[in-house]
């Protein structure tokens, strides 16, 4: 087990893994181009690619006049109606960018959400769910120490947590618990009443003075000078100008109150500091990001040998997260390279979570979703009907909305993690998904067709050597599809789904016969079958 970097190309199997860690999707052309890559190599590929295929998120309702571009209307955002379905829109049109491209930053983005989390829900007018969404993306390759300064004036999650609320008379620690406890320091172990060792319930209350007078502006007048993203308010007269003293869990820090704007802010970002000045900090981040990019478990000796350095390799680097997350991904324990054994503890040990699952089926199978630029009515059939309405909530994942500010169980709650996201309450959507791409309708729910389907004749033709050999056919998708490659009595099992009885000659035949006449009705019915149990398999619930 070693961080250093593997030096060799990657070729299939590692390219898989790095495609399925570092990207929600991957298609056969870019897998066999960065199987020809080393692994530095191949992250720098995965960094290049900024297609933005949709704009800007268009709202089609009502009908009878839409409201359109919302976002770029001079109305004052609370005054716009139906803001629930606006930022549903959003999620989904983040969605459709990021499916339309392969960059390790999308990836990135995510991370952040499941670290500075909010829900969709309960931030206040679409408008500052936008502008979260650009905040992670700044910051996606960047500083986490600077996006927690940033974040703490997001309007978005000023609404979120409260700390609009939070005054000097009237004290509101919302934000100030969840800022120590879950996105940066975290609860370390108790050693004592309101004590957890990394912070103490003293340093929540002194916390939430420090974060008083911050106030949304509704209006996203104010922009960042760094970011150029809206941001919100300073209530100089609502923020405590007491000074603020910590616990021993920070040496008993003094923090002198700012009195107006730019003393104020320099306060928070001293508090800040102060915060990210433990190496508890660093490590906490460490542990998050080893569990979204390698696994949810390790051992003592991960813990000295790969845990402890990548700490040392944050704070060195001032918490900048691509050096860190560079060293993950170039490392011979990321692809299990340092054992006897490579396929036994990383590769294919996560269980995709619902947004991996869609995101791969759509690329692997070269589903269309409809152009939102000039097929508004199925592409909203798509994304709002079937994917934030139906697939998502079913299989247990509404995309950015999470039902606590911890997040989603599968990142956060011990021991089993990411094997929360297949249980019996998300096995129906999750095993119907492949069903309602490759039929173009929503079986999920009663909203009709997509205007689209997977041609599943088409993607075999044009990524199988030999699709008339029925073996053949299905040691190829597997090849694509699966962490590993698998065994003759699977690739059996799968070909008996098409043969039904028949000898293997009965699919060349078949094949053939639709080559000759062009009559794809049986080989398609037969292929649909085939492909959606091989995505179903077990196999392919896992990367």
């Amino acid at each position: 087990m070693s961080l250093a970097p593997l030096s060799s190309n990657l070729g299939v199997s590692r390219a898989k893994h790095l495609l399925r860690r570092a990207c929600f999707h991957y298609n056969k052309d870019l897998l066999y181009t960065i199987s020809e890559l080393n692994a530095d190599q191949a992250i720098n590929h995965l960094l290049q690619d900024n297609t933005v295929s949709y704009d800007e998120p268009y709202d089609p309702l009502p009908s009878d006049s839409p409201h359109g571009y919302w976002l770029s209307s001079n109305e004052y955002p609370p005054d716009i109606p139906n803001q629930g379905r606006k930022r549903g829109l959003l999620s989904q049109w983040w969605f459709y960018n990021m499916v339309n491209r392969n960059n390790l930053k999308d990836k990135l983005l995510f991370f952040l959400h499941t670290t500075f989390t909010i829900s969709k829900g309960d931030v206040g007018a679409s408008h500052y769910f936008y502008d979260h969404l650009r905040l992670l993306e700044y910051y996606s390759a960047g500083n986490l120490r600077e996006l927690a300064k940033k974040i703490t004036l997001d309007n978005a999650m000023l609404n979120y947590l409260d700390n609009t609320q939070n005054n000097a008379n009237n004290p509101n620690e919302n934000y100030a618990r969840e800022f120590l406890e879950l996105f940066t320091i975290t609860k370390g172990e108790q050693i004592g009443e309101g004590d957890y060792t990394t912070y103490t319930e003293d340093d929540v209350i002194q916390a939430a003075r420090v974060f008083s007078g911050f106030k949304t502006m509704l209006d996203r007048s104010i922009i960042d000078a760094d970011t150029g993203i809206p941001m919100g308010r300073i209530s100089i007269n609502q923020h405590d100008q007491g000074d603020k003293i910590f616990s021993h869990a920070f040496d008993n820090y003094e923090l002198q109150a700012g009195t107006d704007q730019n003393s104020i802010m320099d306060e928070l970002h001293e508090f800040v500091d102060m915060v990210f000045d433990k190496e508890a900090t660093a490590k906490a981040y460490v542990e998050k990001l080893y569990r979204f990019f390698v696994k949810s478990e390790w051992s003592s000796a991960d813990e000295t040998n790969i845990i402890n350095p990548l700490t040392q390799l944050l704070i060195d680097n001032d918490y900048e997260i691509m050096p860190v997350v560079r060293t993950i991904l170039s490392s011979q324990h990321f692809y299990d390279a340092g054992d006897s054994d490579p396929s036994d503890e990383i590769l294919g040990s996560i269980v995709k979570s619902p947004l991996q699952l869609l995101s791969s089926a759509i690329r692997n199978l070269g589903f269309v979703i409809p152009n939102p630029n000039d097929d508004m009515d199925n592409y909203y059939r798509f994304s709002k009907f079937f994917l934030d309405n139906t697939f998502f909530p079913m299989a247990g994942m509404i995309l950015f909305g999470p039902s606590t500010v911890a997040g989603y169980p599968a990142v956060f709650q011990a021991p089993d993690y990411d094997r929360q996201w297949f249980s019996s309450s998300t096995i129906l959507a999750r095993y119907r998904m492949i069903e309602c791409l490759i039929t173009g309708r929503n079986a999920l729910g009663g909203n009709g067709q997509f205007g689209s389907l997977v041609d599943t004749v088409t993607i075999i033709q044009n990524n199988i050597s030999s699709p008339g050999n029925i073996y053949n056919l299905v040691n190829d998708i597997a090849e694509i599809l699966y962490p590993f490659g698998i065994q003759q009595e699977r690739i059996e099992y799968f070909a008996e789904l098409v043969l039904d009885g028949y000898p293997g000659y009965y699919w060349e035949d078949t094949w053939n016969n639709f080559l000759a006449d062009g009559d794809d009705t049986i080989v398609r019915n037969k292929l649909n079958i085939l492909i959606g149990a091989m995505f179903n398999a077990a196999e392919n619930q896992l990367m």
